[in-house]
């Protein structure tokens, strides 16, 4: 089988000269194109990303580390992320951390070491001072859903206190003052960030925190079962629930409609993310959008244009914004 070194002898061109034929890039003149041409038709040889990688010192691989590989969320970021790279023949190599920092370390050190040529990031566990240093390696590196003010420029994030801010003051305008709140895991930046946002939407209003009505969840299902569960054990007035994203609603409507109550006559009910499925469930969950799938388009886009240096607009930080369906009641003053 032929290789880019043969081509390159029979043309009598370097292996950079190759390269740049075989990406179509500027700077070699037809006459020279035209005869790495022929030297790769007279050997039969045909390019190959091994060898692309090699002329070109590119991998054309992006690694992508997530937190989890399952759930609606991760999977549009996934897909956004390599739809984006697939559209200017980039390959993505995806890895989970799952939210812990060993496993973090342990998938940005396995990316690093398939010779990707830059590494998208949703991490959570590993801390600032380590991601402003490794952002200073040979390997570039790019966060999605976290801000880093020393990196800025390598982070694409949602504005999640705002996100929480509208959930609650949403509800608020429709006349709800007994607000209980499930949050995410409160060592997790975002999850605190909405919970800020909660308590400032309450502060404006002049309605107390209630403590006794607030209870942390995981994030997942069963967290939200579990802790909608623990609320409604206290039998404290509750007119409405906020919860931190949107599998925990889904859960905690669950469990509403077990103990005989309706939604949302009895108790409404917000989410957050605006997952697919938010709006199959019943009543359709009104929640806060998280332009997730942008997001990972944009951090793909980030990677061309920095990496491999395309001429694209970039957009660091993502507003959230309100979409009201059918899980929230107005209550009409009496």
């Amino acid at each position: 089988m032929a290789t880019i070194y043969q081509v390159s002898d029979l043309a009598g061109v370097s292996l950079a000269t190759v390269s740049r034929v075989m990406n179509n890039k500027a700077k070699v003149s037809e006459k020279t194109a035209a005869k790495v041409r022929a030297a790769m038709e007279q050997l039969g040889y045909r390019p190959n990303s091994m060898a692309q990688s090699l002329a070109s010192n590119r991998s054309n691989s992006v690694g992508i580390l997530v937190s989890e590989l399952h759930g609606p969320f991760y999977g549009s970021m996934m897909s956004a992320i390599e739809t984006q790279l697939r559209a200017s023949s980039k390959h993505a190599i995806i890895t989970a951390g799952h939210s812990n920092e060993k496993d973090e370390l342990d998938g940005i050190e396995f990316l690093i070491g398939r010779s990707c040529d830059a590494l998208i990031m949703h991490v959570e566990a590993v801390s600032d001072e380590y991601l402003i240093e490794l952002s200073q390696g040979s390997t570039p590196i790019f966060l999605i859903n976290r801000h880093i003010p020393e990196i800025s420029d390598k982070c694409i994030s949602l504005n999640n206190e705002s996100g929480g801010y509208l959930a609650t003051k949403s509800l608020i305008e429709q006349g709800h003052k007994d607000l209980a709140y499930i949050s995410g895991p409160l060592w997790k930046e975002d999850a605190r960030e909405r919970l800020a946002g909660h308590k400032r939407a309450l502060a404006e209003s002049g309605i107390s925190l209630e403590q006794t009505l607030m209870v942390e969840g995981d994030f997942t299902e069963t967290g939200g079962s579990e802790a909608m569960t623990e609320l409604l054990n206290k039998k404290l007035p509750m007119t409405a629930v906020v919860c931190a994203n949107d599998e925990m609603a889904c859960a905690a409507m669950g469990v509403i409609r077990e103990q005989g109550l309706n939604i949302p006559d009895d108790i409404s009910v917000m989410g957050f993310d605006n997952v697919t499925f938010a709006s199959y469930l019943y009543p359709k969950l009104s929640t806060i959008d998280y332009p997730i799938y942008a997001m990972g388009q944009m951090s793909a886009r980030l990677v061309l244009k920095t990496v491999y240096k395309k001429e694209l607009e970039i957009e660091h930080l993502f507003e959230p914004k309100l979409i009201e369906r059918h899980s929230v009641k107005k209550i009409i003053p009496q």
